[in-house]
């Protein structure tokens, strides 16, 4: 209530004490004293395993299969980028980069994309993260045939195939996800694009990478948030979860 107040007392220009120090300390104090369970932004991550069910759904050669394809790989490799930045990633955004070198000494496609300023950096802070492999050739792949060569990279695909030259609205990216959950067999209710966050940390945990090596790419800029799927890993297959394994 007090937010919404907050809101119209700044559209009617007037001013009131809903900025002041004082008042946002007791609102952080009453928030933090109501015994409420906190909430996961999706119940379930979307780990290796998921992630290959909902590729699978979209392994098809239209355009829909093919920009799906990309939001995917890309959202998940790119460190589990949040929606919005999905949806908001432009063509400007991304720079070629030299092959990686893969297993056996094969080149592998890579690319950065330049963030920007992000929901956890500083307003003149650049965020770059890093894409090799796969979901590199899928971008390209979406690119190629949407004939994107400027501006939003992600857009709305109408019934007749039409491309937009709009972005994706962000809650859109969602329901893809959503689509892509029920298309393989799983429960929507269970997943959301959060899930590709959580689940690249999940997963970055479950295969041994360090931590300060996944936050790297995901930008977490809380080492507690980011250590939270750490600790759940570990302890998940610990010795003290396998007792009586």
């Amino acid at each position: 209530m007090l937010a919404s107040w907050s809101t119209l007392t700044q559209w009617c220009g007037l001013h009131g004490a809903f900025a002041s120090p004082a008042l946002k300390a007791a609102l952080r104090l009453a928030v933090r004293a109501v015994p409420r369970q906190r909430r996961r932004k999706s119940a379930k991550a979307v780990t290796a395993d998921v992630l290959t069910r909902l590729l699978a759904t979209c392994g098809g050669d239209s355009l829909r299969d093919l920009r799906d394809r990309a939001i995917l790989m890309v959202a998940f490799a790119s460190g589990g980028r949040r929606r919005s930045e999905v949806a908001g990633l432009r063509k400007e955004q991304l720079t070629s980069e030299p092959p990686a070198t893969g297993e056996g000494g094969s080149p592998l496609p890579s690319l950065s994309i330049h963030l920007g300023p992000t929901k956890t950096s500083g307003a003149d802070q650049d965020e770059i993260v890093y894409l090799t492999g796969r979901p590199v050739e899928a971008l390209n792949a979406w690119l190629a045939a949407g004939k994107i060569d400027s501006g939003n990279v992600f857009r709305a695909i109408d019934r007749w195939g039409n491309i937009s030259r709009r972005a994706l609205d962000p809650k859109a990216v969602n329901d893809i996800v959503k689509q892509r959950v029920r298309m393989a067999g799983l429960e929507p209710a269970e997943f959301s694009a959060h899930g590709l966050r959580s689940g690249y940390l999940t997963e970055a945990a479950n295969r041994g990478i360090p931590l300060p090596e996944a936050r790297e790419q995901s930008r977490h800029r809380s080492v507690q948030q980011a250590s939270s799927y750490y600790s759940n890993a570990t302890r998940r297959s610990g010795r003290g979860a396998r007792m009586l394994a």
